[in-house]
Order: structure tokens, then sequence, then C-alpha cells
């Protein structure tokens, strides 16, 4: 048996076929490792630029198009990492007018460039693609392209990728660590329809062949996953909101059939600038503006594009997650999804792995909005209502490298993680000082954990490390104990790290 298994990895070893990293039940793959890791052919440029060109042809449920990436040369190099997902296929890459060479190790795509790679310099590259996407089972779990129709039979068409990746629809370098600085979204539909993406809209082009082309300018650094194509016969209304940056443009799209929702749309929308404002400093995308878009699935975090499913209901397609009853006096989606435009698309985690820096601080945003319009105590009771829905299977943080995201705890433990960490604080200014703190130090970056905790402990003054590892690396329940020694009363914390030393309140 021993004689057989050396031969197996001196097998793996030899072919660089697949190579196994053992962590607990995780196995991964050499797929897993060059999807979830900086490779030495994504290293060597930072992205500066995007252009998607893309033409949607929904009668056959097909897209062609292409996507020049700008990008920045940090050392010497002469391959460059791609990726796009089958069923898609990469039909031509070129640079400077010379076609590239290029192999494929499942969705990764490694191109040979010609042109020397010169550190300084700004190159450009573009790749030529087509074919028919993966449609989304479950979408925005799930997610790809939705090919769906409205209640007249018209097309009714969106994107959703997170956690699938951006490479199931467009190539891309399809890692969260490095953002283009701006990019241009230009998509082709038939003319009777409407194409909406993230920024704004630079230009609308009537094509000879009926079709039309819009072209969308993202002003602001933007995450591969929430770049979105949303096609349907919308209504559109703007109205302009004087928020803390100065006037901000909200558009709400809805289906013909919808729009009697289109004023509710907006009240909820300014209910959540003016909460989400106060506690985590100016929305971050003023020059892109904001809109909510209606989708056949039931929304995300599209930057400065936020899609919507839920039904014109408040609550989780009108249940309360927190079984308090506060969860019915707010729309779930527009709430959570616009909170992520503080924690996800304006903070971004470099890694999967950190996947909690979007979720546990936007679960939190939930109970801030219920603060800022019903009260502390509504907040409160929102947040701990969410704690039977906790559990602790697994931690937090996931495993680094691998693409590999950790428990979905990240929401609602995460969610009341924060809250104590707000207890901690014990000052609610301070700790509204520390979320638009984050924001403002860590202003469209991409972070990893470390950064954040050590921001937190800063601000407080105090090393929360093993409050982290307790809430985020650890699946134990913290527990507190009264013991009576020598006619004392004394407490202790069990089922906890060796370091974890959390304050608590008492009152008599």
């Amino acid at each position: 048996m021993a004689i057989i298994f050396k031969k197996i990895l001196l097998s793996i070893s030899a072919t660089c076929l697949v190579f196994l990293i053992m962590t607990g039940q995780n196995v991964f793959t050499e797929s897993d490792s060059i999807r979830g890791s900086i490779t030495p052919e994504r290293s060597w440029w930072d992205l500066d630029y995007y252009h998607l060109a893309l033409k949607v042809n929904p009668w056959d449920s097909s897209i062609i198009g292409s996507n020049t990436i700008q990008y920045k040369v940090l050392e010497s190099h002469q391959v460059l990492q791609i990726d796009l997902q089958a069923p898609l296929l990469i039909t031509r890459v070129t640079q400077d007018g010379k076609t590239l060479e290029f192999t494929s190790n499942g969705p990764a795509h490694f191109i040979e460039l010609i042109k020397k790679q010169k550190p300084g310099s700004l190159e450009n590259i573009t790749i030529d693609y087509s074919g028919k996407p993966h449609v989304a089972t479950r979408a925005p779990w799930e997610g790809g392209f939705t090919f769906a129709k409205d209640a007249d039979g018209e097309d009714f068409i969106a994107t959703s990728c997170q956690g699938i990746g951006a490479s199931i629809w467009w190539p891309c370098k399809d890692h969260l660590y490095d953002e283009p600085d701006s990019m241009l979204i230009s998509v082709t539909v038939p003319g009777h329809l409407h194409n909406i993406s993230n920024g704004r809209l630079r230009n609308l082009k009537k094509n000879e062949d009926g079709t039309v082309t819009s072209d969308w300018f993202v002003n602001s650094p933007i995450s591969n996953y929430v770049v979105n194509v949303n096609i349907g016969n919308y209504l559109h209304e703007r109205e302009t909101y004087h928020g803390e940056a100065g006037p901000l443009d909200i558009d709400v799209f809805v289906l013909k059939e919808n729009e009697k929702y289109i004023k509710r749309q907006f009240l909820e929308i300014r209910r959540m600038l003016r909460a989400f404002e106060h506690w985590f400093g100016p929305y971050p995308f003023y020059d892109d503006g904001y809109k909510l878009v209606e989708v056949p699935y039931l929304g995300m975090e599209h930057q400065s594009s936020i899609t919507y499913g839920n039904g014109y209901i408040n609550g989780y397609k009108g249940t309360d997650l927190s079984s308090s009853g506060w969860g019915l006096l707010f729309d779930f989606i527009i709430i959570h999804e616009s909170g992520h435009e503080w924690f996800a698309n304006n903070i971004t985690y470099k890694d999967v792995a950190d996947m909690w820096i979007h979720e546990s601080f936007t679960n939190y945003s939930e109970s801030l909005f219920l603060d800022y319009h019903y009260g502390k105590k509504a907040s409160s009771e929102y947040c701990q209502g969410t704690r039977s829905r906790i559990k602790n299977d697994k931690p937090i943080i996931g495993v680094y490298g691998v693409n590999k995201r950790g428990s979905g705890d990240m929401y609602y433990k995460g969610g009341n993680m924060i809250h104590t960490l707000r207890q901690i604080v014990n000052d609610d200014e301070s700790f509204r000082q520390l979320l638009r703190g984050l924001n403002d130090a860590f202003y469209h970056q991409t972070v990893s954990s470390e950064q954040i905790e050590t921001y937190i402990s800063r601000h407080v003054g105090k090393d929360l490390s093993a409050f982290f590892d307790q809430y985020l690396r650890d699946t134990r329940i913290p527990t507190l104990e009264l013991v009576k020694e020598d006619g004392s009363w004394r407490y202790r914390w069990t089922q906890v790290n060796e370091r974890f030393n959390m304050p608590v309140k008492i009152h008599f």
C-alpha cells in the first residue's frame, strides 16, 4: 500500500495535473489554486481599465464579445493569465494588432506575449470570445445568465456571478485582489429592449441591424463580480438626493407592469441613504450615481446598479428573518444589497476566505438602519433575533488561496459579532466613527481580514485579536461562568481561546 501511494504522489508531481491540499475535510485541486491564488501569471501586471463589449442574442441565448484590458507592467514577464469558463470560448487574442497564442488549463488561459513587457509601461490586450453562456440554475447563489420573460412575453435577461465568478460570462482577471480604476461596458441588444449596467450611460447608438448599443462608463474601481448586464422593457425615473457629498442621482428601473411601485422604491432608497450615510459616511460612488434595477431573481449588490427582485414587499420575500417583527418594517433587498455599496464595493476583500468583511458588516447594516429610523431597542431586538439562524458549523474565515469561503455564519454570527463589538466600544459615537473611518481609510480598496482587524483594534485602543480569533476562526460558543471562591464571586470564560478576555456589563 505504501509503495502504491508513493507512486501516486510521484505521478502527481511529475505531471503537474493535480495536487491536493488537505485542510480538515477540504480537498483542493490545482484548478482551485489557479482560480483562488495570485499566480505568477497574474501578479506581474496591474489592472488599469476594461472595455467589455458584447452582443446578447435572446433568440438563441448566445453572446459574442470582446474585452480590451489596459494594464500596467509591474515586472518583466511574458505569460499573462486570463480567465473564461466553459462553454464560452476565446476565439482570438491580440496585442498591437498581432494574434497571440495561448494554452488553457480549464478556465484559466495563459497567453504568450510577443511584445517585450517593460516595467512601468502601459499595455493593452484584447480577448474576443463567444458562445452560449452558462445559465444560472439558482440566481444569484448559483449564477450565470438568467433568460426569462416578463408579463408581456418580452425578454427579461440578467447576469449574476458571485461565487461562480465573473469569468462565467466574460473574460477577465478573475480574482478580487485587483480592480480596474475605471471601466466601459458596451452592450448590444434588440432595439425594443434596454440594457442597464454599472455607472452612467455615456452613449446610446441605434445600429443598422435594428439593435441598440448602450455604453455605460464606471468612473470608480470595480470588482469583476459586481459588473452586470440587465436587459428588459424598462420604465425609468430619476430623482436627486442631497447627501453628505452633494447631489446624488438616483435612478429606478422597473418593468412596465410594475410602474406603480416606482415611488415606493424611491422612498425606501432615500431612507436607506439617510441611515447609511449617517453610520458609514458618504455614499462611495457619487460619480457613478445610484441605480436600483428590477431583475428576474432576488437581487445582488452590483456596484452603482443594485439589482432587485423582492416582489415589492417588506422583509425577505415577505419574511422577517429575525422573527422580532422589526424585519417587516423595511424592504430587505434594498437595504441589505445597498449596504454592500460600503462593505463589498467600497471595501472589498482580497481573498474570498475573508468574505466576512462583506457580509458581517452588511448584515449589521440592517440593524443600523432600524437603529436610525426606529431606535436602539429595535436594532438590538432585530440583531438578537437572528441568532437562532447561527449554526457554528465551521469557522467564518475560509481557506486562503483556493477560492474557498467560510461558514454562512458570516451573516448572522458575523452581524452579532459586530453588535458585540459595539458593546465593547461602549460609545455609539465612537462606534459610528469607527465605521466611517473604515470606509475612509480603505476607500475604494481591496483589503485583508488582518487589515480590518488591526484598524479596529487601533481605533478601540485594545488588542482585539483574541476576540476576532474566537468569532472568526473558532466555532465554540463563549460561555460565561460564575464561580464562588473564598466567599467571593468571580467570573471566567470557557469554550474560548486562551487569550480571550471580553469585558461584560453587569447590572445590579
